[in-house]
């Protein structure tokens, strides 16, 4: 190595350390913890004009959906898929009854949903998403893409339960 190479070296800046992954951009492949449970992230889906996605997570059998939504501060909710059946999307009712819990309607938005890995909904295409929450914070979430409805019940996350283990 050349004298000039070395004094070079001393005066060189270090390469700036790289940013941490936030729970936003984590992709299939990755690892979170969400209220003390390690998950596998097995797919992502982002819908557009959101600052927001729904990760599914996989731990073992169980299948959960993490819903990250950026607004003044990130916002966590996590879901598990329940059965039930809505016949047309153009009648989704404001107030849901559900299991002695009314579910008001909080949200409704559509947008292009761009999928990645293994979700309810295996393509991209049109999205439209219907969010509830009880008088007692219990939260219900209705999407429908592609002529087929899911519902989802969960629970809001704060934000110190959540972290990124490994990411890619």
């Amino acid at each position: 190595m050349s004298i000039w190479k070395r004094i070079g070296n001393i005066f060189s800046k270090p390469p700036a350390p790289q940013a941490p992954k936030s729970m936003l951009n984590l992709a299939p492949g990755d690892i979170c913890e969400v209220s003390l449970v390690t998950y596998e992230v097995t797919g992502r889906t982002m819908t557009s004009g959101r600052n927001a996605v729904v990760l599914t997570l996989r731990d073992g059998s169980r299948i959960a959906y993490l819903h990250v939504e950026e607004r003044e501060q990130l916002q966590y909710a996590l879901y598990e898929p329940i059965d039930g059946r809505l016949d047309n999307p153009a009648e989704v009712p404001a107030t849901l009854e559900l299991d002695d819990y009314t579910f008001y309607l909080e949200e409704e938005y559509e947008g292009y949903a761009a999928v990645t890995g293994q979700t309810p909904y295996m393509n991209g295409g049109t999205q439209h998403v219907w969010q509830y929450q009880s008088d007692n914070y219990r939260l219900l979430r209705v999407e429908w893409q592609n002529g087929r409805f899911m519902l989802y019940e969960g629970e809001k996350i704060i934000p110190g339960d959540v972290r990124v283990i490994r990411a890619s």
